[in-house]
């Protein structure tokens, strides 16, 4: 793993068994992310990629490989150190956004970093730069049920950020939502990875997202294509 790389996956391979069947669904994937860097993983539907972005996250194990994340071997984690990964190390965005009902958009975001030992005051501080970094200053005391789509999903990039991860994780985070909410929703998500340094992977069947993205990579049947870098801007 270079220096330079903030997520290196080796010969990465995932079964499920379905009655008498094994469904071979990452077929030996090597995969790296470079710090700072945005990358879209596209792909048909049951290709893998949810499946991938998932094991990176800890929220599912590889049956080989390795994964390393911020410069360490992720693979053999036990429960508690996964969750404690994830809470720490990952910043989680997914199509439906899993906002708490009874909290505010303000609670909401700060809850993360206060669970994880931040002093309120600053995890209430944060949270107010992230819902204003989401143009939402003025929707910071509201409940989810009196946010709109658009506005909620922008609450769970804020979220998502909030504990300072190492790389967020964007799974069809623009999948449910109209063409104008779902611009909106990227180009706060990419400027806000930019503004703080993050590294991002988005899996994505949306080609505006995906050509966002600096590294765009490609997978088929469980295999991952090579990585094509950013086209050049014209002069």
């Amino acid at each position: 793993m270079s220096e330079d790389s903030v997520v290196c996956v080796k010969n990465l391979v995932k079964n499920y068994i379905s009655g008498t069947e094994t469904l071979c669904i990452l077929r030996g994937i090597n995969f790296s992310v470079q710090r700072g860097s945005t990358v879209a993983v596209t792909g048909q539907s049951g290709s893998g990629k949810s499946t991938l972005l998932n094991i990176i996250g800890g929220l599912d194990r590889c049956d080989s490989g390795s994964v390393k994340v911020a410069g360490f071997d992720i693979s053999g984690l036990s429960e508690t150190e996964l969750s404690s990964y994830r809470q720490r190390r990952i910043g989680f965005i997914f199509q439906f956004h899993y906002l708490l009902k009874d909290f505010t958009a303000l609670e909401n975001v700060m809850l993360p970093a206060y669970m994880t030992g931040m002093r309120k005051k600053d995890a209430l501080e944060k949270a107010r730069i992230l819902l204003a970094d989401m143009k939402l200053e003025a929707r910071m005391s509201h409940f989810p049920s009196q946010l709109s789509g658009g506005e909620r999903q922008r609450v769970a990039v804020a979220r998502a950020m909030v504990n300072n991860p190492d790389i967020i994780l964007a799974d069809e985070p623009t999948g449910n939502l109209d063409p104008g909410n779902g611009v909106m929703v990227a180009d706060l998500l990419f400027a806000g990875a930019e503004k703080w340094g993050k590294s991002l992977i988005v899996v994505t069947h949306d080609e505006t997202i995906a050509c966002r993205a600096k590294v765009r990579c490609t997978i088929e049947d469980g295999v991952l294509g090579e990585p094509v870098p950013p086209k050049e801007e014209s002069l």
